[in-house]
């Protein structure tokens, strides 16, 4: 059985017992956390989809770890003008374990 959900503005597709790292969500290490938005649940050829959302579907996850994603690089460059410009960014993620696809 797999799902796809809706969190941090973005789309994943989930099944039980796999590691997804998601935008930073505000819960302890060990929480259990519940997601609601599922756009789409089943497997096969037996699969819903909501219109936007499931109704009465729910993934449940169990927070794993919170921490940060390598460093992406930027360089901004005008040749000829003696202009350059160095920056860095790390995003923050929430690394959650799929226990349970309900619906």
């Amino acid at each position: 059985m797999c799902a796809v959900i809706k969190t941090g503005g973005k789309q994943y597709k989930v099944a039980a017992g796999e590691k997804l790292k998601i935008e930073q969500i505000p819960a302890d290490i060990g929480a259990e956390v519940t997601f609601d938005q599922v756009l789409a649940i089943g497997e096969g050829e037996s699969i819903r989809f909501g219109a936007p959302l499931v109704s009465g579907a729910s993934v449940k996850a169990t927070v794993v770890a919170q921490g940060r994603h390598q460093k992406v690089t930027i360089f901004k460059m005008r040749r000829r003008k003696h202009y350059q410009r160095h920056a860095g960014h790390r995003q923050n993620y929430t690394e959650v374990r799929i226990d349970a696809i309900n619906g």
